[in-house]
């Protein structure tokens, strides 16, 4: 039987690339070898300038005699497609840049694939497509302040570390010494109590949160958001056949009263609610943890940003308030140091902790190891407790101009809402629509400005997040004047009431 083959190999010395062959059930070799390599180079698989394989190694590695590949070369170059170069070997043709065509999807000729209706209604982010020169997008940190040069030589040493040398898979929850550090640091700077083992690495929040619904929910159970509230954990419940029930939020945050009483979870951003910023009331959080109780349901407390606070008094954790056992907290490293890492974790009961061990495991068998070594360093020099007071006054300052801005210079426009945590502040529009606050953000946006609006339902007006992690400091005063013309732009085109 002939060989399915992948016989040019990866050299960066030579300029060869890997490129796979097949004659399993061919009968003309050298036209299948010609053939194969021509739509190789039209798809740009093979790409111009790059060598091909010698004839003796490829003939080889096909178990053909050298000739055939010879042939398949040489029409190859005698039609353009090739050069070849005595002593250097053959390469793919530079003509070809200009005039290849532009690769074509490939059309199936049966039916299409049936996708479950959900994915019609998610949407993707637009935080990866295009950058701004004044970039109020929330949920961003200043990437300029992440240390560099400290995290370059934790990783150095993560990767002479005996988890690497050794080469062996994780334990599903995570390195052991980045959990403990996890436990120390959340247990100082939240009061969250919880050991190493009730500790769980993950790639950020999202996959925390996929993790309890598949510990948790059956098809059809109820899962109570916020409402407003953050779309992707509603996207990923939905996605998993759980039934998603909007709960609105006052300024004291979740309406505990209007939770469904079937529902099997419950998601919460109690430190500072998203997207609206104010922080859940102590008499509230209580009354949702007796709520939990007396419904046998579970509060995931998505504690996102809470790091960064500029005033009053931190209000306890609903994790640190429970005492039967029914909060998962859930934190990210996405906002204190960087999104590229994708690290979060989440703190979870003990009568969870073997269930989740276990849906962590066929989700992924464990998070990178390198990252997590790296980190659990990086927290036990203190460098990780370094960097958050440091950024802390960084934004401080920018929350504090920001929070000017808009009440000096947006008041016919914009009701600010208080708030003295995290990465962004809120702010209702008093008369503009979604439609309007939609179009305000696409003309800031061709000036530079980018920004977040979101609806408000059962309400006319829209909101507004404007975040001040992206944005450096200098910029904000500018970036403010260029949304306020935006605004003034709208209101002014309006047609006047009779």
């Amino acid at each position: 039987m002939r060989k399915v083959a992948s016989p040019i190999r990866n050299n960066a010395s030579s300029g060869t690339v890997a490129f796979h062959v097949s004659l399993v059930g061919r009968d003309d070799l050298s036209g299948e070898i010609y053939r194969q390599i021509r739509q190789a180079i039209l798809d740009g698989r093979l790409r111009p300038g790059e060598r091909l394989s010698a004839t003796r190694e490829l003939a080889a590695a096909l178990t053909v005699a050298r000739s055939t590949v010879a042939i398949a070369y040489e029409t190859l170059v005698a039609e353009g497609f090739a050069t070849s170069r005595t002593g250097a070997g053959t390469f793919v043709s530079h003509q070809l840049e200009a005039k290849r065509p532009a690769s074509k999807t490939r059309r199936s000729t049966s039916r299409a694939i049936r996708v479950r209706e959900v994915w019609e209604t998610v949407s993707l982010p637009p935080f990866f497509l295009r950058a701004a020169r004044y970039d109020f997008r929330a949920g961003l940190p200043d990437a300029s302040l992440f240390p560099h040069r400290i995290w370059r030589r934790v990783v150095a040493h993560a990767l002479r570390s005996r988890e690497m040398t050794a080469g062996r898979y994780e334990n599903p929850a995570g390195n052991r010494d980045l959990r403990a550090a996890i436990a120390r640091h959340i247990g100082i700077s939240r009061s969250v109590s919880g050991s190493p083992d009730d500790i769980i690495v993950t790639n950020g929040t999202q996959q925390a949160l996929d993790i309890i619904a598949r510990v948790l929910l059956d098809p059809g159970d109820v899962v109570a958001v916020e409402k407003p509230g953050y779309s992707p954990p509603k996207d990923l419940f939905k996605a998993l056949g759980a039934r998603v029930v909007g709960v609105p939020v006052d300024s004291e945050g979740l309406v505990v009263e209007a939770l469904p009483a079937d529902a099997r979870v419950v998601y919460v951003t109690p430190s500072h609610q998203f997207p609206l910023g104010m922080a859940m009331s102590l008499s509230r959080r209580r009354a949702l943890l007796a709520w939990a109780e007396r419904y046998n349901a579970v509060v995931v407390e998505d504690d996102y940003d809470s790091e960064f606070r500029f005033g009053g008094r931190p209000l306890e954790p609903l994790q640190t308030l429970d005492t039967t056992g029914r909060v998962v907290y859930v934190g990210t490293f996405s906002k204190t140091l960087l999104p590229a890492l994708r690290l979060g974790f989440m703190v979870v009961p003990p009568s969870l902790r073997e269930a989740a061990y276990k849906a962590k495991f066929v989700t992924d068998w464990h998070t990178a190891t390198i990252v997590q070594n790296a980190l659990a360093r990086f927290i036990d020099e203190g460098a990780f407790a370094r960097h958050i007071r440091k950024v802390t006054r960084i934004y401080s300052e920018r929350h504090e101009m920001l929070t000017a801005g808009i009440k000096s210079n947006f008041g016919d426009y914009l009701h600010l809402i208080p708030s003295s945590t995290g990465l962004h502040i809120a702010a209702y529009a008093r008369t503009a629509s979604f439609d309007d606050i939609d179009a305000i953000a696409s003309r800031a946006f061709d000036l530079g400005v980018a920004i977040q609006a979101f609806p408000l339902e059962g309400k006319p007006q829209a909101g507004i997040m404007l975040g001040y992690g992206a944005i450096e400091t200098a910029r904000i005063a500018e970036g403010l004047r260029r949304l306020c013309r935006c605004f003034d732009e709208r209101v002014s085109r309006r047609p006047k009431a009779a």
